[in-house]
């Protein structure tokens, strides 16, 4: 996504392509010299995706200021270009590798002949020295340009390393060459470490690029062209041509282009790639259809809701592009070590080279201990280890209905000790529905459900949804207007209808206008005790209560084998709801959750999660409704349900795509699988420096072996990050 929405009326997302980077020093190089332009509030550089992300104040500076910056650095730069390009820049990558490919067989064939001597062939030096030439100055050049920009800003690389390495190997050759009775020179060392760099380059590069298969593969889930009706007629015109409104055709098998209502037609979705979903889902008229999704084998017509980066699909693709390019603490770290690297390296290779020549003054051995030393040496596994592990561990999540909203959350959910989930959308369907209506003495019941459900009809609660379903279920089509309607958050509603005061709500609303509800109490009890939501209606008018309606919501099919998953993996859990004490008990023991906490208002459930806190739990909270985001935010880890509303999704640290509550379980357990996958690539980068770096320089290893030893390293962290995609949520294994 090339420029975002801003995050606030004076500040701009911009994402940058950025060339030339090859280690960590050099993406925090980057780094560096666009947060020292002024305006730049924050900025963001991943190693692995090759991208930039930057929060600059608006009218402040320019995408021009920010890639000139990146200029001075001595990295190329350009606006990240926009999802339809991507076709483009896939052809443009698969010339690169081409041409990249093509250097490295031709580097190969230059170096072959230098290892002939190493057999006991014999090979003229004048030719070792021909063929070593452009070896060094031709596809070393690469080497030298981003070392040579490196030394200007006083820092250094990887590319410092490998250049001063193969310089002294070829510089100390080429001096022998015209010494008397010169027998063996070290081309052959130089040639071979750049063309195995080469080669270790080209692998990660190629490797590098299933980091980003989740990314990739939600970007090919849109349509190029969507089938629109103008008119009477049926036309082909570009995506990015459809506008909200459009009626948008979609024949049998094809992917379905826009957000939208389906206003003619049914059949069966498949949104497994965008929500996890295993099995496709019926839909008929009047059900929201996604854009990416897949339609079975009916012809639909689609009214649109959502084009653009406003549709689902592009919000996903932005949601898992912000995680994967966002730092962790743990990256953050690791960057700063990796940026002590590269001078403590040369300080160790002088070091050798001095040790050696004073204990047998032998200078080909000195330098050959210190060129192994700067060659073997890899800050790329240490840059890699953990932006490679994070582009796989929220690809993976993405694709199986998990966003997560940046690195940091997915750190902090390893970590979670406690869950509390809320009940009504969580662990239940959500779809209340109403069971029964108890009417007190005096009251007329031929009107009462058509004036509850003209008070609920402005209500997104789902009391307020199952009412009014109700009524127009039995029968009461016009409802009547409701004026001065207010949502009392965490109680019920109140409204003027016709001139008289309404309320409907739970026992706290009653017991706030001062309703006296102790008539409906037994009746209260028996349905509370078998998990009945209990609702009043009373005329605030006349202070009379008017009826009591119990509603019942279904527990999910998957909560019980979603809570066992939970337990699993040793988590404390608390079920954290607005209902009556009876009730929730009810549902609780049906679920075996011991930890209860009932009849708490939105403020309390905040006030719940900072004591859990206080006690040193480690919070994850679940939930969906708009009742559910103060709590959402507060927690360590907000999880909010994608079924739910919106506000509760913005709130929220992790989203997950379906209301399955087994996904809780996998988003922790996601994070889990990540940080173990970071932790040991971390091991293997440190203990190959902390060993290769010390055998280099005691002279046990050959400059050609320490070369091949840093291009596996390279490779190796990132292979280590790709076993990642193995990962299977626990609802498909």
């Amino acid at each position: 996504m090339s420029v975002s929405a801003t995050t606030s009326p004076s500040s701009t997302h911009i994402t940058l392509s950025i060339h030339g980077m090859t280690c960590a020093t050099c993406a925090g190089r980057v780094e560096n010299a666009l947060m020292r332009v002024t305006g730049v509030v924050e900025a963001h550089v991943n190693l692995v995706s090759e991208k930039a992300e930057v929060l600059f104040l608006s009218g402040a500076i320019s995408a021009a200021d920010l890639i000139l910056a990146v200029d001075n650095a001595g990295y190329s730069a350009e606006v990240s270009i926009t999802h339809r390009d991507d076709d483009a820049q896939a052809a443009r990558d698969a010339l690169r590798q081409q041409h990249d490919f093509i250097k490295l067989i031709s580097a190969f064939a230059l170096t072959a002949p230098l290892l002939l001597p190493m057999m006991g062939v014999s090979l003229p030096l004048w030719l070792q020295w021909v063929l070593a030439t452009p070896m060094q100055f031709y596809f070393g050049a690469r080497f030298y340009r981003a070392a040579w920009s490196a030394l200007k800003h006083m820092t250094g690389s990887m590319d410092v390393l490998i250049a001063l390495g193969t310089s002294v190997a070829y510089g100390y050759s080429l001096w022998l060459m015209f010494q008397p009775h010169t027998h063996h020179t070290y081309f052959e060392a130089s040639s071979v470490v750049i063309a195995l760099v080469m080669l270790g380059k080209y692998l990660e590069e190629r490797a590098k690029k299933s980091t980003t298969a989740a990314i990739r593969a939600l970007i090919a889930l849109r349509p190029d062209y969507a089938h629109v009706m103008r008119g009477a007629y049926e036309v082909d015109i570009p995506i990015d041509a459809v506008v909200v409104g459009d009626i948008v055709m979609v024949r049998p098998g094809e992917t379905i282009p826009v957000d939208g209502v389906i206003i003619d037609g049914s059949g069966s979705i498949d949104e497994s790639l965008l929500t996890g979903e295993s099995l496709p889902i019926d839909k008929s008229r009047g059900d929201y259809v996604t854009g990416g999704a897949l339609n079975g084998m009916s012809a639909l017509q689609i009214k649109t809701r959502a084009v653009g980066e406003q549709s689902t699909l592009a919000q996903m693709i932005y949601l898992v592009e912000q995680a994967q390019i966002h730092k962790a603490p743990m990256q953050k770290l690791v960057d700063r070590v990796a940026s002590l690297f590269v001078p403590v390296v040369l300080v160790c290779a002088i070091m050798s080279c001095a040790f050696w020549m004073w204990w047998d003054g032998d200078i080909g051995h000195a330098l050959l201990a210190s060129v192994s030393v700067m060659v073997i040496a890899c800050p790329c596994a240490l840059g890699l280890a953990t932006p490679t592990a994070f582009m796989v561990g929220t690809g993976v999540a993405a694709r199986a209905g998990i966003l997560v909203r940046d690195q940091e959350a997915l750190e902090r959910a390893q970590h979670v000790t406690t869950v509390v989930l809320d009940k009504t959308g969580t662990l239940t369907e959500g779809h209340l529905s109403v069971a029964a209506i108890e009417y007190t003495d005096g009251i007329d019941p031929s009107d009462i459900v058509r004036l509850a459900a003209s008070l609920q009809k402005m209500s997104e609660h789902p009391v307020g949804r199952a009412i009014v379903i109700y009524a127009r279920h039995n029968g009461h089509i016009d409802l009547l207007q409701a004026h001065h309607f207010i949502a009392h958050a965490g109680q019920g509603v109140s409204a003027d209808i016709n001139g008289v005061d309404y309320i409907m709500g739970n026992r706290s609303l009653m017991s706030a206008y001062h309703i006296d509800i102790s008539a409906t109490e037994p009746r209260a009890c028996a349905f509370e005790t078998t998990g009945h939501t209990l609702v009043w209606m009373a005329n605030r008018t006349t202070n009379k209560l008017m009826a009591m309606i119990a509603l019942r919501d279904q527990i999910k099919p998957t909560t019980s084998n979603a809570l066992a998953h939970l337990r699993a993996m040793g988590l404390h859990l608390i079920m954290l709801t607005g209902d009556h004490e009876r009730t929730a008990q009810a549902i609780a023991q049906e679920l075996g959750i011991d930890d209860v906490r009932a009849g708490v208002l939105p403020e309390g459930k905040v006030n719940v999660i900072a004591q859990l806190q206080a006690q040193g739990h480690i919070i994850a909270m679940v939930g969906d409704g708009i009742n559910d985001a103060p709590a959402l935010a507060r927690a360590d880890i907000g999880i909010a349900m994608g079924t739910g509303a919106d506000v509760a999704m913005h709130a929220a640290s992790l989203t997950l795509m379906r209301g399955d509550p087994c996904l809780i379980a996998d988003a922790l357990d996601i994070s889990r699988a990540t940080f173990r996958t970071i932790r040991r690539g971390l091991f293997w980068a440190f203990i190959y420096n902390i060993i290769g770096i010390p055998i280099a320089a005691a002279g046990w290893l050959n400059p050609m072996l320490a070369g091949a030893a840093m291009a596996v390293s390279s490779l190796s962290v990132v292979l280590n990050a790709l076993l990642l995609r193995r990962w299977r949520p626990r609802t498909m294994s």
